[in-house]
């Protein structure tokens, strides 16, 4: 199974186009050791041929560039994007499927929260309706002993979607009122090697019904949006805390560090980094506790095989 890691930030990339945090300023003036990074994506193959992408950033076109693997190489017009996950209908999740118009008709996997978000507050399946039949949703089931599934274009791969806690984006029509299956964790399966991995970018607290499958997972790409809970506040760019955004600090008694210290199987990464966080610093002492911890940050272009 190949990981590629198409974007790693979390909403508005790195630098983000109008912050002049810490971070996003020693960015642009070359002061931050520090990678630029776009929205999160991954795509997952077992080929290297047919990729199954895993949400659709507004960067996707520029992420496609950067990936040959999914740019057109068989015939005149085609891709290598085999099929479409969503993991929740954000925004930076799901506005890149207008970018992906031309290419019509694509198969997406949501749940029908999403379904229902994306055909009402952000109707994205209703407007790509107009290119040549627009997408053909296939259902994820979160109910358990129904939540496993297998995309043809990935034959060998099982999906397992576990429903996390969550809130619906603000032009939901259920903003208030949660549901399972508004956002969802993936755990994937090479059922030919054994090989697996849990994906979460979105992950607000570790529930017991996730961590049967954290501990099982050879890899694990989870959500470090942010190192403490009030770090938008103090980087003076908002006042939301992280755990109200549905995002589990990194620091902290019960922070993702913390409860990584307990698994020993997994390789650990973190995925979907605010344009706040200390830890895109590479020279960082956030960084370098991190690495104490044997934990690794996602960069846009980062490879894996399992």
């Amino acid at each position: 199974m190949k990981i590629q890691v198409l974007g790693s930030a979390a909403g508005g990339g790195f630098p983000q186009w109008n912050c002049n945090c810490n971070n996003c300023r020693g960015m642009r003036e070359g002061t931050l050791k520090a990678k630029a990074r776009t929205q999160s994506s991954i795509a997952i193959s077992v080929d290297g041929t047919d990729w199954v992408l895993f949400n659709t950033s507004p960067d996707i076109l520029a992420q496609i560039a950067a990936f040959p693997a999914l740019q057109p190489a068989r015939q005149i017009r085609d891709t290598g994007i085999a099929s479409i996950i969503l993991m929740d209908s954000q925004i930076d999740h799901t506005t890149g499927l207008l970018m992906l118009r031309e290419g019509c008709p694509h198969e997406v996997w949501c749940t029908d929260m999403v379904y229902q978000d994306l055909t009402s507050g952000f109707p994205v399946f209703t407007m790509l309706e107009h290119w040549n039949g627009g997408l053909k949703r296939r259902r994820i089931d979160v109910r358990e002993q129904h939540n496993h599934f297998r995309i043809d274009k990935a034959p060998g791969l099982v999906f397992t979607a576990i429903p996390l806690t969550s809130s619906a984006p603000p032009y939901s029509p259920h903003r208030n009122d949660p549901h399972p299956g508004d956002n969802i964790g993936m755990f994937i399966e090479d059922s030919e090697s054994g090989k697996s991995v849990f994906y979460a970018p979105g992950l607000g607290r570790i529930e017991d019904h996730l961590r049967p499958y954290m501990a099982r997972a050879d890899l694990l790409l989870v959500d470090g949006t942010i190192w403490r809970d009030d770090e938008l506040l103090v980087s003076g760019v908002g006042d939301k805390l992280g755990v109200t955004m549905g995002h589990l600090a990194q620091s902290g008694e019960h922070g993702m560090i913390s409860y990584l210290d307990t698994l020993d199987k997994p390789r650990k990464v973190l995925i979907h980094i605010n344009n706040t966080n200390p830890i895109l610093d590479e020279d960082s002492a956030e960084r370098a506790q991190l690495t104490e911890h044997g934990i690794e940050v996602a960069y846009d272009g980062m490879s894996i095989a399992l």
